[in-house]
């Protein structure tokens, strides 16, 4: 296999971590007026991630500096034409990361009601436009022969690219919701369990008709097959939350929202991001590689440091396992 086929596989499952890790994050920050009926619930909620919210971040970083080094002509077509929607992300995740540190700060409730809808915010504007951005890399966008983007911002916003952002939304909210009930107890538990079972339906609806567009419009054996097995653990997510088994509803989420990433990526394949206009130029693994030499070296480095980071961070997860409850939440500072 060639070492830009295998980074580009690399790159896919960096995409996935950060979909199965930082989506239930997505989706306990979206739920937080929806499940917190007090401060002191509010804070439940924000304890269940505090400990892993930043290292579950990492994953993006290294999806982005993995594409950077390994595939630079797609780096730079990337961010030049998705520039305005990747920089409400950014925005948007800095204004979450100030939230988590600074709303414990005062005890004044209008300061940890910014800091709320911040958190809100914070989570919801990249759970919709992580997808956009997605459908439009597999459907396709305006890049001349000289490979540079030349639409504007509403070309982004075609109807396939939106269903694709209402997909991650309520799939990361359905996510979060599992996480929820599978990471705290007493009555958050049960609220949190009614909510995943009520968020099914709606998930299921939305992601089958997105999952079903992407295949019927490029015919890809192995985007088929993945897409049915997506379809399949998302359904026993759904069961599994109705009969209050968190523990294997939370995988079959997880397992939906890798296997989702991994349907559109073999989709994808060959191109990176293709182009829409006829006289065009399609990036691909090959036209968009760095040299050999780097990518001989990235591959040196990765197997050494991966494990490393795959370690460290099942270890936090570990460590912060147990089941949160009310009564652990002090009545106040």
């Amino acid at each position: 296999m060639e070492l830009t086929t295998v980074w580009f596989i690399l790159i896919a499952v960096l995409w996935a971590g950060y979909f199965l890790l930082e989506g239930f994050d997505f989706g306990v920050g979206m739920l937080l007026p929806v499940l917190g009926r007090d401060d002191r619930e509010r804070r439940l909620i924000i304890n269940t991630i505090g400990p892993v919210w930043d290292g579950n971040e990492v994953w993006l970083l290294v999806a982005g500096g993995a594409t950077f080094a390994a595939f630079p002509e797609w780096y730079a077509t990337l961010f030049s034409g998705f520039y305005l929607p990747l920089l409400i992300i950014l925005v948007a995740l800095i204004l979450r990361g100030l939230a988590f540190e600074y709303r414990g700060k005062s005890d004044s409730p209008a300061w940890r009601r910014r800091w709320d809808w911040a958190i809100i915010g914070g989570s919801l504007v990249p759970a919709l436009l992580w997808g956009v951005a997605f459908g439009n890399i597999v459907r396709g966008v305006p890049i001349s022969a000289e490979h540079e983007y030349v639409g504007g911002f509403f070309n982004l916003l075609n109807p396939y690219a939106l269903l694709g952002g209402l997909t991650t939304l309520t799939l990361f909210l359905l996510h979060g919701a599992v996480f929820l009930a599978l990471k705290t107890d007493g009555d958050m538990r049960v609220r949190a369990g009614k909510l995943a079972e009520r968020l099914g339906l709606p998930a299921v609806v939305v992601a089958a008709a997105f999952l079903l567009w992407t295949q019927l419009t490029h015919a890809d054996a192995w985007g088929w097959a993945l897409s049915g097995a997506a379809a399949a653990a998302l359904v026993a997510g759904v069961l599994a939350a109705r009969a209050r088994r968190e523990g294997w509803a939370f995988i079959a989420t997880g397992a939906t929202l890798v296997l989702a990433v991994a349907a559109l990526f073999v989709t994808l394949f060959p191109d990176v991001m293709p182009t829409t206009l006829t006289g065009g130029d399609s990036l691909t693994v090959t036209n968009a590689s760095s040299t050999p030499y780097t990518l001989k070296v990235m591959t040196w480095v990765a197997v050494g440091f991966t494990p490393i980071v795959l370690l460290y961070q099942g270890w936090t997860y570990w460590v912060f396992r147990r089941r949160l409850r009310i009564e652990h939440i002090p009545a106040g500072h």
